[in-house]
Order: C-alpha cells, then sequence, then structure tokens
C-alpha cells in the first residue's frame, strides 16, 4: 500500500483526497519510483477541475512531475538500478501515470537520472518547464543569438525557463506580466526588459525595446485580447507560439495584420517533443548541459509538504507564485 493523490469528483483544489491505494508492481518497459518531490503544473489543476485536453475517469490520480529514487524496475529496463536518483519527463497521460504518490510507476524512456548536484525538489521542477521552453524556442522557432523573444506570463515556471534558455544562447528576453509588481524579481531573473501590460501600452512599449524591425519570436500562455497588441509589433515572417488559454476572454484572430506580416501563429504542446524520440533525445542533452553548467536553474516559488496538497492547489491557482511549487512527499 502507498498513500496517492486522488479526486472522485471534478471540481476546486479540495475534491483531492490522499488515500492507500494497492500499488502494482512495474510492468515490462516501466520503472517504479519512491517519490521525494512532486513539481505542480497548471495543466494539474485544469484536469482536476475538467477543463484540461484530457479527461480522466474517475477516480483519477494526478500529476506530471516528480523527482525520486528507483524502487523497482520492470523486465526489459537495463538502464536503472534500484537507488538511482532520477527526474520523469511528464507522460502523455497523467491519468495512465500520476506523479502524485509515494509510490509511483512510469514507462522507462521517461525516466532520467538527474545531475547528482541537483536536490529532489529542484530535480522535481525540472522537465515540464524547460522542455516546454525549449520545444517552442529552440526546436520550433530557432531562436539566435541576438533576437528579441517576447516571454509571456514571464513569472511562471515555464517563462522562468525561457528567460533562462533564452539567455544561454544569447538571446534577449523581453518578460510581459500583468503588473510591475514581479518586474524587479524578473529582471534579477535575466529579463533583459519587462512590460507590465496592465499598466503600460504594450505595443508601443515593444516597438520602443526591439525597433522597426519588431520581434520575430513570441512565446505565449495566455491568449484573449493580448494577441492584438502582440502581433502587432512583430516582425514580418515571425512566429507566435501559443502553448496555453489562460485568458478567460475570446482570442481574437488579428487577420490583415497576420496576412500584412506572414505571420505564424503556432499551437504547441511538449507533448509533441516527448512522443518524438529524436527531438527529446536532443532535449534531453541541452537541459541537462544547461543544468550541469549552471545556465538553466529550478527557481522555485514554495514547497508544501504531501500532506497540504490542497493548500499546495490553493497557492497554484493564485497566482502569486514566481517560478515552480514544489510538493515535499
Amino acid at each position: 500500500m502507498a498513500r496517492i493523490v486522488r479526486f472522485h469528483q471534478l471540481g476546486g483544489p479540495e475534491v483531492l483526497r490522499i488515500e492507500d491505494v494497492a500499488i502494482a508492481p512495474p510492468a515490462r518497459g516501466e520503472v517504479q519510483i519512491r517519490i521525494k518531490a512532486l513539481g505542480l503544473n497548471r495543466a494539474e489543476a485544469l484536469m482536476r477541475s475538467g477543463t484540461y485536453i484530457e479527461r480522466p475517469a474517475l477516480p483519477s490520480g494526478l500529476g506530471l512531475e516528480a523527482a525520486g529514487l528507483v524502487e523497482t524496475i520492470g523486465e526489459g529496463v537495463g538502464d536503472f538500478a534500484p537507488g538511482d536518483a532520477v527526474s520523469i519527463v511528464p507522460p502523455i497521460s497523467m491519468a495512465r501515470w500520476p506523479a502524485y504518490a509515494e509510490l509511483a510507476t512510469f514507462p522507462a524512456e521517461l525516466v532520467v537520472k538527474h545531475p547528482p548536484a541537483l536536490a529532489f525538489k529542484e530535480a522535481a521542477a525540472v522537465w515540464m518547464q524547460y522542455l516546454t521552453a525549449y520545444g517552442a524556442l529552440i526546436d520550433i522557432a530557432q531562436l539566435g543569438r541576438g533576437e528579441f523573444v517576447v516571454i509571456t506570463a514571464a513569472s511562471s515556471s515555464v517563462g522562468l525557463a525561457a528567460i533562462q534558455i533564452a539567455n544561454g544562447i544569447g538571446a534577449i528576453p523581453i518578460a510581459v506580466t500583468r503588473t510591475s509588481a514581479k518586474a524587479q524579481a524578473l529582471r534579477d531573473a535575466g529579463a533583459a526588459h519587462v512590460i507590465a501590460s496592465a499598466e503600460e501600452d504594450l505595443q508601443s512599449r515593444l516597438e520602443q525595446v526591439a525597433g522597426p524591425d519588431g520581434v520575430r519570436v513570441v512565446l505565449d500562455p495566455v491568449g484573449g485580447p493580448i494577441f492584438v497588441p502582440l502581433t502587432a509589433a512583430m516582425a514580418h515572417g515571425g512566429i507566435l507560439i501559443e502553448y496555453g488559454g489562460l485568458s478567460p476572454e475570446p482570442t481574437p484572430f488579428p487577420l490583415f495584420t497576420v496576412l500584412s506580416k506572414s505571420l505564424i501563429l503556432r499551437g504547441y504542446r511538449v507533448h509533441e517533443i516527448v512522443q518524438d524520440p529524436a527531438r527529446l533525445a536532443a532535449a534531453k542533452a541541452f537541459i541537462l548541459d544547461g543544468l550541469a553548467d549552471g545556465a538553466l536553474k529550478p527557481i522555485i516559488a514554495r514547497t508544501f509538504p504531501f500532506e497540504e496538497i490542497v493548500e499546495a492547489h490553493r497557492y497554484l491557482e493564485s497566482n502569486a507564485q514566481f517560478g515552480k511549487i514544489v510538493v515535499t512527499v
């Protein structure tokens, strides 16, 4: 038996329950892990509330990121041994492979031996944020040295990861946040420029920063009305990569701006990288190198104990965090 987090109905954080459940041994090609820390993601709150792309059968587990020690390996797994310190690449289905547990099982190809210098709480905060940012900026947009990149929701874990990746390759990150409350923290985290979209004219400020040529690459998880000023400030042939839909307002399609500038508006999910072995291998190498040389370092907003998973989800939905929320097990 092991404690896991499940929900029996859709709803707010209060539907989460810690339950004792019998855990099956790992199947062929799987690795079972004694979890030490969990990384929380917005996707988990969406799934819990019934608004995620995955609709689980109830009761359902939850969770996309974890770090811990290998407990048992399934048949056919040769790269791991009990006691190895590992972290988890987000699975395609968190209902099938939920991470919120004392003991959890994952496909071996999604298990990574993380750098020894990385604490478990940091290791649990690596893969979702850095894979998402890498896939968008490096794999798809091919962001280059000296280029501006606009990063909205910049104080999120993915936003901060994107700032670090941009700086690591010599690009120039422009952080967009709603108010100026987190502006100094974003500068301290590496943002070359910070724009408070609720306090400043976003288009004018972007044009002021980037100049007449505009910005080629935009990374956005928000959608909604912000599409209009973002696209207006983009360069001819630019690409806006949309990886979320946080805005409760409709997202306009700026038709004539897109036509006149030949813009690419590109939907993106981290699963693109996870499901492609070659792209995932390249991403792992890039991220592990960045962690090893210090260019990439997870920023932890706050840590909660496993018993306070409901409170951790409430904090996740408060939007008060700067970086990743971690739960220790």
